[in-house]
C-alpha cells in the first residue's frame, strides 16, 4: 500500500523500478526487527560495563564494589544474548547499528534506571523467570519504544521504517512474551516470507493493483454518488483498489480474509470517518460482485 502511495506521489510508471524499491524496503524490515531487538543486549551489556569498572574504582563504595546484579542476570537477556537464531541472523546481515551509535544505548540505560519500573524490579530480591519476563516485556513497551532520540535515529536511518517501526515492535513484544523457560527460550528470528508462494503474493497483488487501477476504480466510483472522487483520500482509494483487487484476480483467498485485512489496514492508516466509508463500500461491493458472480472463489469455504 505504501509502495503504490509513493509511486503516485513521485509520479513514477517505472513498474520495474518500483517493485525492487517495494522488496528493498520489505528486506529492511528485518534490520529494524534487528537493531531493536539487539538494543536489549547491548543494553545489558553497557550496564554490566558500568559495574564492572564501578567495582575497580580505587574508592569505590560497598554498593559498587557488591553491586545489584539483578538487572544484568535478568533470564531474558541471557537467552536473547545466548540465542543462535538471533546471533547468525545479527552477523549475516551486518547489524552493528549500537556499536557504531551506543550514545543511544547509554541514552536509554539511563531512562530505564530513573524509571519507577527498574526501581520496583530491582527492590525486588525474589527471583522468577515470569518476573523477569515481564519485566523486559514492559521495559521495551514503556522505556524503549517511546523514546524520542531512539525514534529519530530509526527515522533519519531509514526513512520507510517509520510506518514499519510499530508493526515490528509488535512483533518483537508478542516474541517476548512467548519466550519459556527452557534452552533457547523456544525463540526464533522470524522470516520477512513465509516462503515462495508468500514473496509471489507480495508481487503479484502489486502488480495486479497497479496494472489495473482504472479496471478497479470503476467498481467502486458509481458507489460513492455523495463522494467527489477528488475528495476521497487518495490512501483510501489505494486500499480500496488493492482490497477489489484481491476480490477479483486472487480466487484462494477467502472474502471475508480480505475484508477483514483491509478493514484493518484503514482503521490503521485512514481517519475513523474514512474507516466506515471503506467499510461501507466493500461491504456492499461484496454483495453486489457475488450477486452478478464476478466473486470466483475456488476451494472449500472461501466465500
Amino acid at each position: 500500500m505504501q509502495s503504490i502511495y509513493a509511486m503516485h506521489q513521485n509520479g513514477s510508471d517505472d513498474l520495474e523500478k518500483e517493485e525492487k524499491f517495494l522488496f528493498y524496503s520489505i528486506d529492511a524490515i528485518q534490520d529494524l526487527y534487528l537493531i531493536m531487538l539487539s538494543s536489549l543486549i547491548e543494553i545489558c551489556k553497557q550496564e554490566t560495563i558500568f559495574l564492572h569498572k564501578s567495582s575497580q574504582k580505587h574508592l569505590a563504595t560497598p554498593q559498587e564494589r557488591k553491586p545489584n546484579e539483578k538487572f544484568i542476570k535478568n533470564s531474558i537477556f541471557q537467552i536473547l544474548a545466548e540465542n543462535n537464531s538471533l546471533s547468525i541472523a545479527l552477523e549475516n546481515r551486518k547489524i552493528n547499528n549500537w556499536t557504531l551509535n551506543d550514545d543511544y544505548i547509554l541514552l536509554l540505560l539511563n531512562d530505564i534506571k530513573q524509571s519507577k519500573l527498574y526501581a520496583k524490579y530491582m527492590s525486588n530480591a525474589v527471583n522468577t523467570f515470569e518476573e523477569d519476563k515481564e519485566f523486559i516485556v514492559d521495559l521495551f513497551q514503556e522505556v524503549i519504544v517511546p523514546n524520542e532520540k531512539l525514534y529519530d535515529y530509526l527515522e533519519d536511518n531509514k526513512l520507510t521504517w517509520v510506518d514499519d517501526i510499530p508493526v515490528v515492535n509488535t512483533e518483537i513484544i508478542k516474541q517476548l512474551k512467548a519466550i519459556k523457560p527452557i534452552e533457547g527460550g523456544n525463540f526464533r528470528v522470524p522470516k520477512l516470507f513465509k516462503d515462495n508462494e508468500d514473496k509471489d503474493f507480495v508481487k503479484d497483488l502489486y502488480r495486479k493493483t497497479v496494472l489495473n487501477e482504472s479496471e478497479l476504480a470503476k467498481e467502486y466510483i458509481d458507489k460513492t454518488p455523495n463522494w467527489d472522487s477528488e475528495r476521497i483520500a487518495e490512501i483510501d482509494t489505494i486500499i480500496l483498489k488493492m482490497a477489489i483487487c484481491e476480490f477479483l484476480k486472487f480466487p484462494s483467498i477467502p472474502v471475508k480474509v480480505t475484508l477483514n485485512e483491509y478493514l484493518e489496514l484503514a482503521k490503521e492508516y485512514s481517519t475513523p470517518k474514512s474507516s466506515i466509508f471503506i467499510n461501507g463500500i466493500l461491504d456492499n461491493l461484496v454483495k453486489e460482485l457475488q450477486a452478478s458472480n464476478k466473486i470466483i472463489k475456488a476451494g472449500r469455504g472461501l466465500m
